[in-house]
């Protein structure tokens, strides 16, 4: 199971009516029961609640600052974003704040982007929200500048979207942060992975869904001379329930506000039988959000009795 790697995908927003503060320590003190199973921290980026369950006004981390905040703290796990949304921020200043971040956490870092979504938090922040495509073109152009900066001093670019010239950024990341590519867009998104990403990573997918979106990822790495086994593979499981008994587990996930229809129930065994194909898929890494934050009973359950059945 050396190959097998579970990381946590910590809320960035309450959903018990904690305040701003209550809420930072609901998430230390779970990052301080995570134990050696758990080897990675992951954190989405946004600027509000995504879920219409809970008031816009209810507290929301970001992103970049979460992660050197927590990393300070918990010198023994990897964080990564899961992920940044390339609108944002300027590429270039998102390439410096992700080589601080590696700088700052020790080499803990990974860079996971996305083309993002969330048109609502768009205009709430004016940023422009074109179509889908340019967007993901902008990734790319980002991704590319991101590489750039990391690698070449000074660092020029000249894309369709965005440009630098004679920029610098030191120190350079040492080592270069993985980058993670998020989404299952089977034209374009999952071609980007197969030229730039070291990671990839679909947010929720049922198995038979997540094995198309590998074939159509191992179609674009050969059409652009891409080893696929060099990519690593991750999917995000959005929400986990469980429980010594099936009905217990049930009701843990019914009643859980992140509860999109996509939640894994059940008893230890159970749990495992749902997770070991996407093992025999490949996969590698798991991000899990947990059904019972802010308690921690199900991290300890799933380390102690899930992980060993998928040994």
């Amino acid at each position: 199971m050396t190959n097998l790697h579970f990381g946590w995908h910590m809320p960035s927003f309450p959903i018990d009516d904690s305040s701003g503060a209550d809420f930072v320590d609901q998430i230390g003190r779970t990052l301080d029961e995570l134990g050696p199973t758990f080897t990675s921290v992951w954190v989405d980026d946004h600027v509000h609640p995504w879920g219409t369950f809970v008031p816009r006004e209810t507290p929301a981390l970001e992103c970049a600052t979460t992660i050197a905040y927590f990393a300070a703290r918990h010198p023994a796990l990897t964080f990564g974003s899961l992920v940044f949304c390339q609108s944002y921020r300027n590429p270039a200043l998102l390439a410096k704040m992700a080589a601080n971040l590696q700088l700052l956490s020790g080499g803990r870092y990974i860079f996971g982007i996305g083309a993002g979504w969330f048109e609502e938090e768009y205009h709430a922040y004016d940023y422009d929200f074109p179509r889908a495509g340019v967007r993901l073109a902008q990734l790319e152009e980002t991704v590319e500048i991101v590489k750039a900066l990391w690698t070449q001093t000074p660092a020029s670019y000249a894309g369709k979207h965005y440009s630098i010239e004679d920029a610098y950024c030191e120190p350079k990341p040492s080592p270069i942060p993985p980058i993670l590519i998020g989404g299952g867009g089977e034209q374009v998104t999952l071609r980007i992975t197969a030229k730039h990403a070291d990671w990839w990573n679909l947010p929720s997918g049922k198995l038979d869904v997540y094995a198309h979106k590998l074939d159509v990822l191992r179609r674009h790495c050969d059409e652009v001379g891409r080893d696929y086994d060099e990519i690593v593979k991750s999917i995000t499981l959005e929400l986990i329930a469980v429980a010594e008994d099936e009905e217990t587990a049930r009701q843990q996930a019914a009643s859980c506000l992140y509860n999109r229809g996509d939640a894994i129930f059940g008893t230890p065994e159970q749990i495992a039988e749902r997770m070991r194909p996407y093992l025999d898929l490949g996969v590698t890494h798991f991000m899990l959000r947990f059904a019972d934050f802010p308690r921690t009973e199900g991290i300890r359950l799933f380390a102690e009795r899930v992980v060993p059945l998928l040994g």
